[in-house]
């Protein structure tokens, strides 16, 4: 399947409360999103062709109109917003219901969440009912379920593998049993303050099959990202790809054409393995 063009993005975004269209929306034909997105990341079985050759991908840790705009202008397909307090790209569910309103149909909201109380995170999530979570912290698999109200919001959790040879020792088989109840496992590098630290762990060490749908994330940039996919995608049931800092002029704060280049790397990957 052909992916389609994404327009070049100004600095300048789209006009003042417009509201953002995907590239599909804006050549008038239906966005790629919806079941298909959530087919990455759904347990059912295993992807489509269209999901084996398109790399979904979430921009996490947002805090303004315009870096929603540029996300969703560039083809991303979630968007991530930091409900942890101590995060500099912390925002309130009140200001994540605000960007949140931004995003056109198929592109989903992720709220991260980092050992919060479960009354607080169901809390946020009715101020955004098509809201994904995402826990990053110590969550153990029955917190996850309490907060998510038993698996009725769709969750991605967050395996925080250790850096450099260390790497080693993380089971990430028996992590993905663990959490079976997630609908993916989202990989990042075991830093201080709970991710977004800009390190990437050692892909290499990773076990060759794991039976999950898998997100990678940590320290990922349009440098690096080609790779990564090209690496990890034969080693799992389907691969989406998550950036923060990777494309940011400073913390919380996303540049444009960082955005567009991380994409367009995104896009190289699927056509390589496409052949």
């Amino acid at each position: 399947m052909n992916q389609l063009p994404t327009p070049a993005l100004s600095a300048a975004g789209p006009p003042q409360g417009a509201k953002a269209q995907s590239p599909s929306e804006a050549q008038g034909v239906p966005a790629l999103g919806g079941s298909v997105v959530h087919e990455v990341f759904s347990k059912s079985g295993v992807a489509t062709s269209v999901g084996a050759q398109r790399t979904r991908i979430k921009i996490c840790g947002l805090t303004r109109e315009q870096d929603v705009d540029a996300a969703v202008a560039a083809g991303t397909d979630a968007i991530g917003f930091v409900m942890y307090e101590k995060s500099p790209r912390h925002v309130t569910p009140e200001r994540a219901a605000e960007l949140a309103q931004r995003l056109p149909p198929f592109v989903t909201p992720v709220l991260l969440f980092v050992n919060e109380d479960a009354t607080k995170v169901i809390a946020a999530c009715e101020r955004i009912p098509g809201a994904t979570l995402q826990f990053h912290g110590d969550e153990t698999p029955a917190q996850c379920l309490q907060a998510s109200r038993n698996g009725a919001r769709p969750f991605l959790r967050a395996a925080r593998i250790p850096l450099g040879d260390a790497g080693r020792g993380f089971d990430l088989v028996k992590y993905a049993q663990d959490y079976s109840d997630a609908q993916a496992i989202l990989l990042d590098a075991h830093v201080d303050g709970f991710g977004g630290g800009g390190k990437a762990f050692n892909w290499s060490l990773l076990p060759p099959s794991v039976n999950s749908h898998l997100v990678l994330g940590g320290g990922l940039d349009a440098a690096n990202v080609t790779d990564g996919i090209l690496l990890l995608r034969p080693r799992c049931k389907s691969l989406a790809v998550d950036v923060s800092s990777g494309v940011e002029l400073s913390k919380g704060i996303k540049d444009a054409e960082k955005i567009n280049q991380f994409v367009a790397a995104v896009r190289a990957a699927d056509k390589q393995l496409a052949g």
